[in-house]
């Protein structure tokens, strides 16, 4: 894979924009219509719970909780999907699934809710894709999401009460397996020509025309001028005549 596919299309503030949609439209149906659809969250080790892997990114708390979540999936979806477009929705679709049960398998009980596990799903993926590609946009883009949202590791840890520590920590590890997982996705620098291994500077052309003290010979013993072949062939055909 290329540098080429750093290039923007309409998916990269589309697809973000209609997942942040969704999750506040839901907060509208929460509020509105149906207070208890914030019930279908994730409850640790209980078979009813798993459903809950599916809706729980989905549901929040309260406005602040929906606001505080809503800025950093908008801006961490659309890294994704403009520097992974081709990988984009299996990150999150199976993010969410395997984060989700992570927080199932060792989360406290209780109703576990919100996005921030795809956010730190996100955060990791990023991060760690980034460092392993060696690539100085995407170690740039690592920097910028440590400069952003680096504090936020310490929310993997329980301390804050009423907060799902266990879905930022699920989040977090999944997105680090992901980065291993899709190493082969990883963007490389364009190479040139004499960078590769087969170069051989011997067969170059135009390193031919440089002499052992790196003069510049614009004509070769072997080369002759168009011009040139152009008189002689008009030449000669003169004589014919």
């Amino acid at each position: 894979m290329s540098q080429q596919q750093f290039k923007y299309s309409t998916s990269v503030i589309v697809y973000p924009l209609l997942l942040v949609f969704s999750i506040w439209l839901v907060f509208w149906y929460q509020v509105r219509i149906d207070s208890g659809i914030r019930h279908f969250g994730i409850y640790p080790n209980k078979p009813e719970g798993l459903l809950g892997i599916f809706t729980s990114p989905f549901l929040h708390s309260s406005l602040s909780h929906l606001y505080n979540n809503s800025i950093p999936l908008l801006v961490l979806s659309m890294a994704l999907f403009y520097f992974y477009n081709k990988i984009a929705w299996r990150i999150l679709f199976y993010g969410v699934i395997i984060s989700g049960f992570l927080t199932w398998l060792i989360g406290k009980s209780g109703n576990h809710i919100g996005a921030s596990g795809v956010i730190y799903l996100l955060v990791s993926f990023i991060f760690f894709k980034g460092i392993f590609a060696k690539h100085y946009r995407l170690i740039a883009l690592s920097l910028i999401i440590i400069f952003l949202y680096g504090s936020a590791i310490w929310y993997v840890f329980p301390i804050k009460e009423g907060m799902s520590w266990e879905g930022h920590l699920g989040g977090l590890i999944t997105g680090f397996v992901f980065a291993l997982l899709f190493r082969s996705h990883i963007a490389k620098p364009e190479r040139y020509i004499w960078e590769t291994e087969t170069y051989n500077e011997a067969d170059d052309p135009f390193m031919k025309h440089f002499d052992e003290d790196g003069n510049f010979i614009e004509i070769l013993d072997n080369e002759i001028p168009e011009s040139e072949i152009e008189i002689k062939y008009t030449f000669k055909k003169s004589e014919e005549e």
